[in-house]
């Protein structure tokens, strides 16, 4: 009996596809537990000023994990594409943008989460995340937005002019390549 299984070429195809996946979640992941890590830190040094006790340092790792997931399935439902053929700076702001809300509501869903994992109420919970109030969610939504700029910003540039070419402009010499169309070379 014949054994049905998928065609040479095809597995590759969704080996490939699976290695950029996985490349696309590592860099995204990367990103983000060093900002979270940067900012966990942050937060822990002000409130050890205030001598209070901040232990949520190990979380940037998990919250990274997780962003950089919901990230790469938002991207996959095309969110955000809205602008891709417009100049550079509209993709980015509102990518930027876009991706801020979405961490925020999904923050707001996992601190739910774990509220309800705690034996609180969805009620509860909700007050706990807005206990600094709306000025407190909104400064995390800047940030978020002023956080995702340069990560976008990369991301675009890399689209428009090729990621071989975005690579080769920030990790190598000018002189290496000389077909390679770098800025400024005549």
């Amino acid at each position: 009996m014949a054994e049905a299984s998928a065609p040479p070429q095809q597995k590759r195809h969704l080996k490939e596809r699976a290695i950029d996946e996985f490349r696309r979640f590592i860099v995204i992941f990367l990103y983000l537990w060093v900002v979270f890590g940067l900012l966990s830190i942050h937060k822990s040094f002000v409130l050890a000023q205030r001598h209070l006790d901040y232990t949520e340092n190990a979380f940037a790792i998990v919250n990274a994990f997780v962003f950089a997931k919901v990230l790469l399935i938002a991207e996959d439902l095309r969110l955000g594409k809205r602008f891709d053929r417009r100049p550079l700076i509209y993709p980015i702001l509102y990518k930027s943008f876009i991706f801020s809300v979405v961490l925020i509501c999904f923050h707001i869903a996992e601190n739910i989460l774990v509220g309800l994992w705690h034996g609180n109420t969805i009620a509860n919970s909700f007050a706990l995340i807005f206990a600094g109030g709306l000025k407190e969610v909104l400064s995390v939504g800047i940030m978020c937005f002023i956080v995702l700029l340069p990560f976008f910003g990369f991301r675009e540039l890399a689209r428009v002019i090729g990621h071989k070419e975005m690579r080769a402009l920030l990790l190598e010499r000018e002189g290496n390549d000389p077909g390679l169309p770098l800025l400024g070379r005549q």
